[in-house]
């Protein structure tokens, strides 16, 4: 809804985007009604977006790429930055990072990791948590999440390898069907050639050596070759660079991931939660 708040409120993405539009509208000698009707929009809301009362939508932004950018890709940049600036604060500095690497490496301790994610899991598990979402907000968080999984068929593909904690899945979250086709999904997830999911089986302890007791983590890889860990206890955030440290996490992940199942045991496990397999 436009208000004098948004105005004051607007993040910087929006504001260039208001910027670059009003500046492209004005060398082609446009009204803000011959821009709505290029845009399929109404004058009303041209003038609310160009006044930040209205930040520009994500179809908003699309069409306005289409009519105004003449090869530019200043509108599908502040797509992404838009989008990014909805996304909880302590994860926007990552969610880039994320969706830039060329590999990802990934621990999920207590709940399946948000890019493995089906919409129905996500809407329960962020619907459920304190403190409590509007609607509105827990839709919105659902559908950015679900945003993520562009990564999964990004050119070029990125290799991306999960560890799942076997509780994790034992987990439920909504209901049992919700479960069931988070755990199909996983499996899906599975078959592809650039994802390798493995389970941390309950057991892993048994023999006097675990390595999961600290928690879920994200070790990353960037297009540069840059390798960084990524943490997010208890809704803050801690993005390590320091080769040092890094080495250590990534010699972490390896231990947890030498006391995982295989790749196929680990499918059939899954399937068997899921009451796929006897």
């Amino acid at each position: 809804m436009a208000s004098a708040e948004n105005k004051e409120t607007a993040s910087p993405a929006a504001k260039l985007v208001t910027k670059v539009t009003r500046m492209l509208r004005v060398q082609r000698e446009w009204s803000q009604d011959r821009l709505g009707d290029e845009l399929g929009y109404s004058a009303a809301a041209v003038s609310a977006m160009e006044t930040c009362a209205q930040p520009a939508s994500d179809a908003m932004l699309v069409a306005l790429k289409r009519v105004l950018s003449e090869g530019s890709e200043v509108f599908e940049t502040a797509r992404l930055y838009m989008r990014m600036e909805r996304l909880p604060e302590q994860f926007q500095n990552y969610a880039l990072l994320e969706q830039a690497a060329i590999s990802l490496q990934l621990f999920a301790a207590n709940v399946i990791h948000g890019l493995f994610q089906t919409e129905a899991y996500a809407r329960a598990l962020i619907g459920g948590g304190y403190p409590p979402l509007s609607d509105e907000r827990v839709e919105e968080l659902v559908q950015l999440r679900m945003e993520r999984k562009a990564l999964f068929d990004r050119d070029p593909l990125p290799m991306i390898e999960i560890i799942i904690d076997e509780s994790v899945l034992r987990r439920v979250i909504g209901s049992d069907e919700i479960m069931r086709e988070q755990l199909l999904y996983l499996a899906e997830c599975a078959q592809r050639r650039n994802v390798t999911l493995l389970v941390l089986p309950l057991d892993a302890g048994m023999y006097g050596e675990y390595d999961g007791g600290r928690g879920s983590m994200s070790l990353l890889e960037t297009p540069t070759h840059e390798h960084l860990v990524y943490l997010e206890p208890q809704d803050e955030s801690l993005l390590i660079s320091e080769p040092a440290k890094v080495s250590v996490y990534a010699q972490r992940y390896a231990k947890i991931r030498s006391q995982a199942l295989g790749p196929r045991e680990s499918l059939d496990l899954i399937m068997r939660l899921a009451g796929v397999k006897e």
